[in-house]
């Protein structure tokens, strides 16, 4: 997979940069921070601010030297205040920019002792507990799981077609070979996940999460399966019903507006593309025994699951980052162990199959985010326009940077009933 592509920010996106001097406690916070930076050893942070000019850490690291230009003092306070989530925050609000945002955060994560340093710091206390309590208020209760899915989802599909690719397909595309287009990637992975099951003409399938349709679709037009799809996302239900009777599929393809824990019957074999990070931590037996109790004996649920590291899972729990605070809230990103041992606990399924292709979504995140800046129109015209457009410039840098440094990964799984 190539590496980060370099993208500038749009001119219309930038804030004015506050000339204004920090105060005397930003100065203090500044030295606190500065101090941690320099501890910096697979790359180095060339900082620029109104006090001048330095370099933090070691440029002849991996990662090389990386520019972090501070555009007003309040992100001193934001990083001291709220760690991982105040440096988002800031770029939100236009306190700070860099030419290379991925690589910033690559050196981050990558020296992540770091980061904790930053991030764990006693005057952050307060916000984190506060946080704490904000993400145990998304549970994913029925009326929060809709909730939550809401307020990701059904935010007008204007802004998702500006960076997806045709097949409206919002997850990891997978390159059968590197020149292939993000559509064609995207469509490479819609088969593989059928593949993963071993989908057929004869067969019954349940997908358990819709998005835009594009894996029903592609699991009865090119495979022949009957297929009932379901969604708890109001926008994404009358979309995905369009779309398939636009397809001529409304005879092969059922799609339901129902939560998962509502659903009734057998199935053949079940697919699930990247939900199993939204029923929450709490939740995972209860969504593993559902989708057991759903299959046949001898059924397989196929997976494309978000996941951590093995090592790094009890400690992301509980910590509240950027992505659960502020753009898909109530979720979780599980580890490999973390399922199959709900699943052992819970179940009668056994995992078959494994495979990680995190490279591939890294290379994901960054056409999404170069067709995002190339033609930022949908997000500029709302009334929120520039810092709306850098949130999800900063939240597709921040994903990308973590699967760049195999912090996390993406795995097709396959569980088989016995």
């Amino acid at each position: 997979m190539p590496s980060s592509i370099l993208i500038a920010t749009p001119h219309a996106a930038l804030a004015a940069p506050d000339r204004r001097e920090p105060t005397w406690a930003q100065r203090a916070l500044r030295r606190r921070i500065v101090d941690a930076l320099r501890r910096l050893r697979s790359g180095a942070v060339v900082l620029r601010d109104s006090l001048g000019e330095l370099t933090l850490g070691d440029p002849k690291g991996p990662l090389g030297s990386v520019d972090l230009e501070v555009t007003s003092p309040a992100l001193w306070t934001s990083l001291a205040l709220g760690g991982d989530v105040g440096a988002g925050e800031s770029f939100v609000a236009g306190h700070w920019r860099s030419h290379d945002v991925v690589g910033l955060l690559r050196l981050l994560t990558r020296d992540r002792d770091v980061l904790l340093e930053l991030d764990g710091s006693w005057l952050s206390w307060p916000v984190r507990g506060l946080r704490r309590v904000g993400h145990w208020l998304r549970d994913n209760t029925r009326a929060g799981s809709a909730r939550n899915i809401h307020d990701h989802y059904d935010v007008g599909d204007e802004l998702f077609a500006q960076f997806l690719d045709p097949t409206m397909t919002y997850s990891a595309a997978w390159w059968a070979r590197p020149e292939q287009s993000l559509e064609q990637a995207q469509r490479e992975k819609l088969r593989r996940l059928c593949r993963l099951v071993d989908l057929s003409a004869e067969d019954e399938l349940l997908e358990i999460g819709s998005g835009w349709g594009s894996l029903a679709m592609t699991a009865a037009a090119e495979f022949g399966a009957r297929v009932t799809t379901t969604t708890i996302s109001r926008n994404q239900f009358a979309r995905a019903s369009e779309r398939v009777a636009a397809a001529g599929l409304e005879g092969r393809v059922t799609v339901l507006q129902r939560d998962y824990r509502d659903l009734q019957g057998r199935f053949d074999k079940l697919l699930s593309c990247e939900m199993i990070e939204a029923v929450g931590a709490r939740h995972l037996p209860t969504y593993l025994r559902k989708c057991a109790a759903l299959l046949r004996p001898g059924g397989a649920l196929g997976l494309q699951a978000i996941t951590i590291r093995d090592q790094h899972y009890r400690s992301a729990l509980g910590c509240v980052d950027y992505i659960k605070k502020h753009v898909f809230p109530g979720s979780f990103i599980p580890s490999v162990t973390a399922i199959t041992a709900a699943a052992t606990r819970h179940t009668d399924l056994r995992l078959e199959y494994c495979e990680d292709f995190g490279p591939h979504y890294a290379r994901t995140l960054a056409e999404w985010r170069q067709r995002l800046l190339a033609a930022p129109g949908p997000f500029l015209a709302r009334p929120e326009g520039a810092a709306l457009l850098r949130a999800w410039d900063y939240y597709f840098a921040y994903c990308e940077a973590g699967f760049r440094e195999r912090h996390i990964g993406v795995c097709h799984l396959r569980l088989a009933r016995s």
